[in-house]
């Protein structure tokens, strides 16, 4: 019996165009995406190769190759409402088909895959509706250069703990409490915002920096860690970026362990880059990070925390964290 196949994703494709866009070979981006590198190949040499790909282009090809079969979302009836109202939040339709299965197990006619949503989108006549759907799927993030290009004149970090000296655990994702980490940056290099992306759970935080070097870091994270239960704050996986120049007293203050990726290798942080990229709708490049206050910044997170995810089997980041700290308190309770 042969092996089923699906094909790509827009979320799949969305971060196969940022891991391309990064200077990743297409091994690498399979090994992110958990596929095959024959099927990343074939899905590049379709959309124009290696330098062209375009995730939003190519989920258009790849719609226009299927056929269309007979719609299941009508218009004017309640799911196609439900449909759009989590359209409108963030939802992307694979989380909806994925939400609907998981709240209306036992009732069949609210059952849609996330092709058939985006069949209904495209197939819906010019004007404000749909204006109005295409405008709340996820957009394809724009080309840029290559953080691999060139020499690393970073310089190198003091006493650090390589990727590979991980336990099998952290790498598994068995348990809770591994975190991986990483800088946004504003215009011009001149503010930046912390990303915190808890691996097993896809939780997200994120700290306001006063600045971008190390001391604003550390400040930042070690506020942040601050808040998170010890049992939870076992590691944390960041680049090799000179604002960490501190890990060590990061280390001291807050419990965590810090791992270094190996230069220019974004697929060893696989959560928080794919995270990155949703956090950028919300804080687009070329804007000054610095008047976003931690107010806001924590209502960012509040949005993609309650977003279901396909990995998670669709239950949201936010209901995942619930269930681990539970099972701490649980834990705590049953020896005393």
């Amino acid at each position: 019996m042969g092996q089923s196949y699906s094909q790509l994703g827009i979320e799949e494709r969305n971060c196969s165009h940022r891991l391309l866009n990064e200077g990743c070979s297409l091994r690498q981006v399979a090994r992110v995406a958990g596929r095959s590198p024959s099927t990343i190949s074939r899905e590049v040499a379709r959309a124009g190769g290696h330098r062209s790909y375009d995730a939003a282009s190519a989920q258009g090809m790849a719609l226009r190759r299927r056929r269309r079969g007979p719609r299941k979302l009508a218009a004017g009836t309640a799911l196609l409402k439900l449909v759009r109202a989590w359209l409108r939040v963030g939802y992307s339709p694979q989380q909806i088909a994925g939400r609907l299965r998981r709240m209306y197990a036992h009732q069949p006619e609210f059952h849609v895959s996330h092709e058939t949503i985006y069949c209904v989108i495209y197939a819906t006549p010019r004007g404000e509706l749909r204006r109005e759907l295409i405008g709340s799927l996820r957009k394809a993030h724009k080309e840029r250069r290559s953080r691999g290009a060139g020499n690393d004149r970073r310089g190198k970090l003091q006493d650090m703990r390589s990727i590979h000296e991980r336990p099998e655990e952290v790498f598994e994702r068995l348990v809770p409490g591994h975190w991986e980490g990483d800088l946004i940056k504003g215009a011009g290099n001149r503010s930046a915002v912390a990303t915190l992306v808890e691996r097993k759970t896809r939780f997200v935080v994120l700290a306001k920096m006063d600045g971008c070097g190390a001391e604003a870091a550390l400040e930042a994270l070690t506020k942040k860690f601050r808040r998170v239960p010890l049992a939870l704050r076992k590691s944390l996986t960041y680049d090799q970026g000179k604002e960490m120049a501190h890990h060590a007293e990061l280390t001291r203050r807050v419990s965590t362990e810090v791992f270094f990726a190996d230069p220019h290798s974004p697929w060893q942080r696989p959560s928080n880059e794919n995270m990155n990229g949703l956090v950028r709708e919300y804080l687009p490049k070329g804007d000054d990070l610095s008047v976003f206050s931690q107010g806001y910044l924590n209502g960012v997170p509040k949005a993609l925390n309650y977003r279901p995810r396909a990995v998670l089997d669709f239950a949201t980041p936010a209901e995942a964290m619930a269930e681990e700290i539970n099972k701490l308190r649980t834990g705590v309770a049953s020896q005393t």
